[in-house]
């Protein structure tokens, strides 16, 4: 890096690839690892976190000594490369960090990785996925330990062959041999099952490949408890059915032959995050998929937190990498076209919100799993008179969920014969009930959704 360019890193700030120290030592050193475990980057020594330049004293025995002090403390052996130059008479000492072929490094013995612009203890399901994410595998392509092919069910191999048949996204041989699809298919090697093949085609898949699904009335009645344990293939066909057995479905007349449907919730939507749940799921982990049906939401939580490498921020960029945890399950999903494109599911789920009108739903990555968070339509005309809106009242939200936004002239227009008077009152208290909100001053206020 020259000056220039250096400049321009340290108005830029801190991020994944990024670090400023006003000082070498151990959490420089952590850094490092957490950076090989990344995608590499750099370490400023002499500047400050807002990227102001302090400049540090430094000899060459000492550049020598501060990467001496990396390669001793990392395993596998980390080799940085270590400059100084000068910036405004100060000197500033850039560590060059490169992503390492095989993860994770450790650090003193713990690995970190890098998270925005921060370094982050690995938890050891992160260590294990990192290390078979490295040597260009995945978990589920692990042989399952004490099993073998008795106790694959065929019946179960013959209706993905079936189902792949019908979408044309697999081509078999008539009649060829169920066990040698299988191995070409990675799903058997040496006649050893790997876990996707016990856990997708199993006569007794694991405890945990299973989804619990609930309604609940208020904060923790139960009024609805559901199991699903059938094949994997089939789980996103039976919960869904479940959503239908016990959401709410109203019809919206059109002037069409037929009658809209509107459910409590877009279900194309909640079908594609429950595939992801199923197919993306950490299997590793004695969690089970959990779904529940509240009185204002619905909840998808899936055990095992995002891929490495992947954020809800990156999760929300339409044109994200996709990183399936379990590639071969993932590859049987694809084939039955359970997913449709990989890396496509995240968008789908916000076209499909935004199509029925409903908020966007809330992506959290939790400690030991990801949720997805539903929030009811709560700008229903229903729902709206139960929170004791008036008829004004109700006319003026309706309004600015389809307009954006509405103004006293605007609601005029709506209930000619009323006075402004009542009718700023009408939105006053709108406001004062956390459904509109007023931007500007009172002369020329306009009130939009909260």
């Amino acid at each position: 890096m020259n000056e220039q360019e250096i400049r321009h890193v340290l108005e830029q700030g801190e991020c994944e690839t990024i670090e400023f120290k006003e000082s070498f030592g151990k959490e420089a050193i952590q850094t490092a690892g957490a950076l090989a475990n990344t995608s590499g980057g750099y370490i400023f020594i002499g500047v400050d976190k807002k990227g102001n330049i302090k400049g540090t004293s430094i000899s060459k025995e000492s550049l020598k000594n501060w990467g001496n002090r990396i390669t001793q403390l990392s395993e596998p052996t980390l080799i940085p490369s270590i400059h100084s130059l000068k910036i405004n008479r100060k000197t500033v000492v850039i560590v060059s960090i490169k992503e390492f072929p095989l993860k994770p490094v450790s650090i003193n013995g713990r690995c970190y990785k890098r998270v925005d612009a921060s370094n982050k203890i690995m938890t050891p399901a992160e260590i294990s996925e990192m290390h078979l994410q490295s040597t260009g595998t995945t978990w589920d392509a692990m042989p399952c330990p004490n099993t073998n092919l008795d106790d694959i069910k065929i019946q179960k191999v013959k209706d993905y062959i079936s189902r792949t048949k019908d979408t044309g996204r697999r081509h078999f041989k008539e009649d060829e041999d169920v066990y040698n699809i299988l191995h070409k298919l990675d799903l058997v090697k040496e006649n050893k099952p790997s876990w996707a093949a016990i856990i997708v085609f199993g006569e007794k898949p694991p405890m945990q490949a299973k989804v619990k699904c609930g309604k609940i009335r208020g904060t923790s009645t139960i009024v609805d408890d559901f199991v699903v344990d059938a094949p994997l293939l089939d789980q996103v066909d039976e919960v869904m059915n479940y959503m239908k057995r016990v959401l709410k479905l109203s019809y919206s007349i059109s002037g069409k032959a037929r009658r809209d449907e509107i459910w409590e919730y877009p279900l194309d939507a909640v079908r594609e995050v429950v595939t992801n749940a199923i197919c993306h799921r950490d299997y590793s982990s004695p969690a089970e998929i959990q779904i529940k049906i509240f009185d204002d939401r619905l909840t998808v939580f899936n055990p095992g937190a995002l891929p490495l490498g992947m954020s809800v921020e990156k999760l929300m960029d339409p044109n994200h990498n996709s990183i399936p945890r379990n590639r071969l399950i993932a590859m049987l999903f694809y084939d039955t076209e359970l997913i449709e494109r990989y890396g496509s599911g995240i968008q789908r789920i916000l076209d499909d919100c935004h199509k029925h009108e409903f908020p966007t739903p809330e992506f959290n990555e939790l400690e030991f799993g990801f949720q997805v968070i539903f929030h009811k339509d709560i700008y229903t005309e229903e729902h709206l008179a139960m929170k004791g809106l008036n008829e004004r009242q109700i006319k003026a939200v309706m309004y600015v969920k389809e307009n954006g936004s509405i103004n006293v002239s605007s609601f005029k227009i709506i209930v000619p014969n009323i006075s402004k008077k009542t009718l700023y009152r009408d939105l006053q208290d709108l406001v004062r009930k956390n459904i509109l909100k007023g931007i500007g001053e009172k002369k020329g206020r306009t009130y939009r959704l909260l």
